[in-house]
């Protein structure tokens, strides 16, 4: 039997009345399917960071492959945040913003020699390393560098488990770390990803533990880690609903406070992404059309301007489940099948779960997308079909 979602939400648990009133004037005068970013929310969401973490020995770095538009990145940079970076793109893109290389990571564990010694002559010298292969890598191409040591993690409990492709095991990373220390350069921490969209807040405590286990390990063979990477993983307002950002962030310093309480002057990073710029984004997009394909389906079929290849490829496996508002609706609601645009039959966003929508949906109707300011205009094909990418408008 199938699930379904209803879109009765209320849109203030999203934005308050000016901004949401600021969000509508713009979607009447665009042409869909685009993507509005309040920076707003962008803003409350980095003060939480900050004030959470004020005066304490921490980094936060927003993970740029997230959103990597100017005017966020810029925003950041305003607030004192570092930058996580996966390619020399996206370094190039924070360099001609002149935000400084002391601010960015080279999170990526999967790089090439030559992006190595790019990064490392503009500037950049934190490195995140999972195999020896790039380790060798980092201490012929960045010398003295500071390189922090990605522990594999299976990302349950997250609506989209980031395991398998990154990471090692722990008797693994231990091998690599005291490596490291007969090299030309410097073993400078550890780091973990719980898996994006984690609404089980105790997979950090399981992994920091696994963390403490690794650096009482290395302290027997007189080796000292400075710093912990926790990752990013922080929720957006997705259904359902998780806890608030503050209560993560509360809970996760317990953890810390317990395991690690105890190590003087441990440098802490935090990587949001999501966490940051999920909730600042609208998709507005137009229904195509509404169909019943049988007379006896008790669902209907709505086809939309936006699909899995125009922005929403977080949809696959109907992974993650953004809330999606229809303003003054004037009928009962019943279950929708929700499709994209495109000629091809992956292009189906949610079937299994359905979302509840107004009964009287038809064609021209706007549709609004919350929770939608992350992985959407980075996942955006560039042409396929001859859809163009997904445009970026700003409040």
């Amino acid at each position: 039997m199938n699930s379904s979602f209803s879109s009765e939400i209320d849109i203030n648990d999203y934005f308050n009345e000016e901004q949401f009133q600021q969000i509508l004037s713009l979607s009447k005068q665009k042409q869909t399917p685009f993507l509005i970013i309040h920076l707003e929310k962008v803003k409350e969401k980095i003060k939480i960071f900050n004030n959470h973490y004020k005066n304490k020995n921490t980094n936060i770095f927003y993970a740029v492959k997230a959103n990597p538009h100017p005017k966020i990145l810029q925003l950041l940079n305003q607030f004192d945040c570092c930058f996580d970076i996966a390619s020399k793109y996206e370094l190039d893109q924070l360099l001609d913003l002149a935000i400084a290389p002391e601010k960015i990571s080279f999170g990526n564990t999967i790089k090439k020699k030559a992006d190595i010694g790019y990064a490392f002559k503009k500037g950049v010298n934190i490195f995140a390393c999972d195999n020896f292969d790039d380790l060798k890598n980092i201490s012929e191409y960045a010398p003295n560098s500071k390189v922090f040591f990605r522990i594999a993690f299976d990302g349950l409990g997250s609506d989209w488990p980031l395991s398998n492709k990154f990471g090692a095991h722990l008797e693994k990373i231990l091998e690599l770390v005291i490596k490291a220390t007969s090299m030309n350069i410097i073993p400078y921490g550890l780091s973990f990803h719980v898996g994006s969209q984690q609404r089980d807040i105790g997979q950090w405590d399981g992994a920091i533990k696994q963390a403490r286990y690794l650096f009482n390990q290395l302290k027997k063979k007189k080796i000292y880690l400075k710093m912990l990477n926790i990752g990013g993983g922080f929720p957006s307002n997705y259904l359902p609903k998780s806890n608030s950002l503050q209560f993560y962030l509360q809970e996760i310093n317990r953890y810390l406070e317990n395991d690690f309480g105890d190590i003087e002057n441990l440098k802490i990073f935090v990587e949001p992404g999501r966490g940051i710029v999920g909730d600042s984004g609208v998709i507005v997009t137009e229904v195509i059309s509404v169909q019943q394909k049988l007379k006896s389906d008790l669902h209907k079929w709505a086809y939309l301007d936006i699909g899995v290849f125009n922005g929403l490829i977080e949809t696959l496996g109907e992974a993650i489940k953004y809330p999606i508002y229809k303003e003054k609706p004037n009928s009962a609601y019943q279950n929708f099948t929700l499709a994209g645009p495109t000629c091809d039959s992956m292009d189906v966003m949610y079937q299994q779960f359905q979302y509840s929508l107004p009964s009287d949906l038809k064609s021209g109707d706007k549709l609004f997308i919350l929770s939608t300011g992350a992985y959407t205009t980075t996942y955006s094909s560039n042409g396929f079909n001859g859809f163009p990418p997904l445009k970026s408008y700003f409040i």
